[in-house]
């Protein structure tokens, strides 16, 4: 089989797909090794950008998606029923950034973190598909592991959590010493 075929036929399963494709499956629709699969998308996508297409193809932990771009995105939900939108409030931000940072994690080590009870905010981000159960921890009670999702990879536009910015270890000093000044002044009240 030709590179021109392969690319082709990469191309009309990521489009037939929809969601994310892995690079296995992508190697066995085109007959080609996962390395040369690999490579065969990332020649697509660079093609997509070259030509400035309106679709592009993603990366996302070993799979590849083929999706609208961003910026014609307003275009899109002119003729599309527009989608809906989720906020992000700042309890949801900090249960999201606990998950993401410290994943696989369970409700209680979250609650440990935040200092307050996040049943709400960790349903809520699995309603927003950016977090979902990932296993169980293998203790009495077996409590929920959670982690992101794909979604979550999206909507910050990283193709992996090793993509996330690292934490200044500064910071996280302040943020220490910050929490023990507050917990200091409520025991003083």
């Amino acid at each position: 089989m030709e590179i021109k075929e392969a690319k082709t036929i990469l191309e009309a399963v990521l489009f037939a797909m929809g969601g994310s494709v892995d690079l296995k499956s992508l190697a066995e629709a085109a007959g080609q090794d996962e390395e040369t699969t690999k490579k065969l998308v990332r020649n697509l996508a660079d093609d997509y950008d070259a030509e400035g297409r309106g679709m592009k193809i993603i990366e996302l932990e070993g799979a590849f998606q083929m999706c609208t771009r961003p910026e014609y995105y307003e275009n899109l939900i002119r003729v599309a029923a527009q989608p809906r939108k989720y906020v992000l409030t700042e309890v949801l931000l900090e249960t999201l950034s606990i998950i993401a940072y410290k994943q696989p994690v369970t409700k209680l080590e979250i609650e440990k973190i935040r200092g307050v009870k996040s049943d709400h905010a960790v349903n809520k981000l699995i309603e927003y598909g950016l977090v979902e159960e990932v296993g169980r921890l293998s203790v009495p009670g077996r409590p929920i592991l959670f982690g992101t999702t794909e979604e979550f990879l999206r909507s910050f536009g990283v193709s992996s959590v090793e993509e996330l910015p690292a934490v200044d270890p500064e910071q996280v000093e302040e943020f220490k010493q910050e929490a023990e000044e507050e917990v200091q002044l409520k025991l003083d009240i």
